[in-house]
């Protein structure tokens, strides 16, 4: 696996130093994640960043199967951010196709993908309450997460697993009953996505352990390609959304959230004030839901060989800008290469330089403040330095590390 990790600053590494391994199986990680820290005393002086253990191929069984099956294995990237992952991936194959779907698709392929990044945020803020102590706030959080979870199973027909994209439009439409009961559910929700907030804000556990912890300047977001909430919560205005305009963004009205405070605390404030914005986000929609046709296309006059070409398509995750390369030779139904880039691969493999100068117990909030997802991230790419060649492992020998 080819990591790049590089720091800002040079740090004089003491003579001596104790090798604390976080991970790959630990309390603070909810996914397998070594983190190789080096600390004088209490002092981390090095991290080491250590992937590889939830690598799945997803790429190239991508390019083993139909453009139309890799719907659902984009999809199955992650079991949080699934229906954007699909959305970019189907958009790259819209691009070569020169299809647009219609704008009730548009909007509620929208509503999908704000009602996902709610839970998301809601998620990973539930578990910094449980890193910092507060496993009574974590489950209240978990509990009124269920409602947003209820609503995406009304418009997508499953909580979890959508499989709500499609070429050319979405798979399910809503009728004014779903209208109704998925307005509800959020009407419901926000007054307690305020309360925590004000958690949040004034508690002074929480602004203790997250305060003024894992600080990132805007020159280390940009010059480390940093993205997402972790972007904005250094003050670096930088959201997909708002500069590609793809689907109904540009007619749905929304803030790009940002803070300047540049810690722990600021990236977990981002995703609260972001929650609330998806929020509002899914009302609109609700209520100026277009009413131009069918936003379920027929598949079966769906085209079955993509035209030759390549097509790169990008959405912002609910962890930060993700990206789709999909290439087609024109002369098959399956794609030539597929590549996949999310934005755990920027924010965790190019922040290692942020622990130095933590102290131990620090470390499991600086890395929940950047809501790693390391099902995302794998990828594994094998090269023979001295004949600059790539060659096949079997899993016996790539599980035993002899790369």
């Amino acid at each position: 696996m080819v990591c790049n990790m590089t720091v800002t600053k040079v740090v004089e590494i003491p003579l001596v130093t104790t090798e604390v391994p976080i991970g790959p199986q630990h309390p603070a990680l909810h996914e397998p994640l070594l983190l190789k820290v080096y600390a004088d005393g209490e002092e981390v002086v090095k991290v080491e960043v250590n992937t590889g253990y939830n690598h799945r191929g997803v790429e190239k069984l991508c390019e083993k199967n139909t453009f139309y099956r890799d719907i659902f294995i984009a999809g199955r990237v992650c079991g949080i951010c699934n229906t954007v992952h699909a959305n970019c991936y189907v958009r790259a194959l819209e691009y070569l196709l020169d299809i647009k779907p219609n704008n009730r698709a548009r909007y509620l392929r929208v509503l999908a993908m704000e009602l996902e990044r709610i839970h998301s945020h809601m998620i990973i803020n539930a578990i910094m309450a449980e890193i910092v102590g507060f496993e009574t706030l974590f489950m209240q959080i978990m509990l009124d997460r269920e409602r947003v979870m209820k609503a995406k199973e009304i418009l997508t027909g499953n909580r979890v697993l959508g499989d709500y994209m499609m070429i050319g439009g979405v798979r399910r439409d809503i009728d004014e009953v779903k209208r109704a009961r998925i307005r509800d559910l959020l009407v419901k929700l926000k007054p307690r996505i305020e309360f925590y907030k004000k958690v949040f804000e004034e508690d002074e556990t929480i602004i203790k352990r997250l305060v003024e912890v894992g600080l990132l300047k805007p020159v280390d977001v940009t010059s480390h390609s940093l993205v997402g909430p972790v972007a904005r919560g250094s003050g670096v205005r930088i959201d997909s959304r708002a500069s590609d305009k793809y689907d109904a963004y540009d007619e749905i009205p929304f803030n790009v959230i940002t803070r300047t405070e540049g810690d722990s605390w600021a990236r977990m404030m981002v995703r609260w004030d972001e929650t609330l914005e998806a929020l509002n986000m899914c009302l609109y929609i609700l209520e100026k839901l277009p009413a131009d046709g069918n936003p379920v296309p027929d598949e079966k006059r769906l085209p079955r060989v993509i035209p030759q070409g390549e097509s790169y398509a990008r959405v912002e995750a609910q962890r930060g800008e993700l990206t789709y390369y999909v290439m087609s030779d024109g002369k098959s139904t399956y794609p030539y290469r597929v590549k996949i880039r999310t934005p755990s691969f920027n924010n965790i493999i190019n922040s290692a330089f942020m622990y130095v100068g933590l102290s131990l117990a620090d470390v499991p909030v600086a890395l929940t403040s950047l809501d790693p997802c390391i099902s995302c991230m794998e990828r594994v790419i094998v090269i023979d330095l001295e004949k600059n060649t790539k060659y096949k492992l079997t899993l016996k020998e790539l599980a035993g590390g002899r790369v």
